[in-house]
Order: C-alpha cells, then sequence, then structure tokens
C-alpha cells in the first residue's frame, strides 16, 4: 500500500510530467523516474518492520506458540529464563533478553537514521 501510494504521488509531480512530455514510454518513467525514488522508501519501511517481527516472533516463542523447543529461538530461551532457580544458577541465561533489546533498538535506529538520511526535511 506504501509503495503504491509513493508511486500515485510521483504520477502528479514535476519529472514525471516533464518525461512523458519528452515523449519517455510508460516502462521508462516507471523504471528510471519513479522506481529509483520509491526505493529508499521501502529500504526505511522495510528497516522499520524488522524490530516488530522480533519482538512478535520473540513474543509467541516466549508464549510457546512459536517455534518449539528442538529449534532455538530468542523467545523459547526467555521462556527458559524466567524460572527463579535457574537465574541464580546459571544468569547467563538472561543474555538473550539483552540481545532482543540491542537487536531491535539496533534496526530502529537504522530506520531512524536512513529516514533522515533520505528525507533531510521530515522533522
Amino acid at each position: 500500500r506504501q509503495l503504491r501510494a509513493k508511486v500515485m504521488s510521483y504520477n502528479q509531480a514535476d519529472f514525471t510530467q516533464a518525461a512523458l512530455a519528452a515523449g519517455a514510454s510508460d516502462a521508462r518513467i516507471i523504471f528510471v523516474h519513479m522506481l529509483p525514488n520509491a526505493a529508499s522508501h521501502i529500504i526505511v519501511v522495510a528497516a522499520l518492520a524488522i524490530p516488530g517481527m522480533i519482538l512478535g516472533e520473540t513474543a509467541l516463542s516466549f508464549l510457546g506458540l512459536g517455534i518449539l523447543p528442538p529449534l532455538v529461538s530468542w523467545g523459547a530461551l526467555l521462556r527458559v529464563a524466567q524460572q527463579l532457580p535457574v537465574v541464580i544458577n546459571s544468569p547467563w541465561m538472561l543474555f538473550p533478553g539483552g540481545a532482543v533489546v540491542i537487536t531491535v533498538l539496533f534496526f530502529t535506529f537504522l530506520g531512524d537514521g536512513l529516514r533522515d538520511a533520505v528525507d533531510p526535511y521530515s522533522i
């Protein structure tokens, strides 16, 4: 939806109208003018969507609805670490929680930085 809205806004842009007036074909306008301008938007949206996906998978695995125990998941590791005797005997079981926080913050800051780099006029 977001890509369609972005491309539709480029449809009325001056550079698209100028290319159309110059006799460029529809395919050339799309691939040379519209897609390069929309690519940065796609990258930013993807970078900002990754933290939500990581948190969703972690939450589902923590609740027992995601990846099951033979496979390794941050949520499954945190589910084991929620028991107090496990944390007292092996405190390193809390490291997956820190890894989730660091990874989510990294991708959030990456997406925010990309958004600022792509559109310096946004506040």
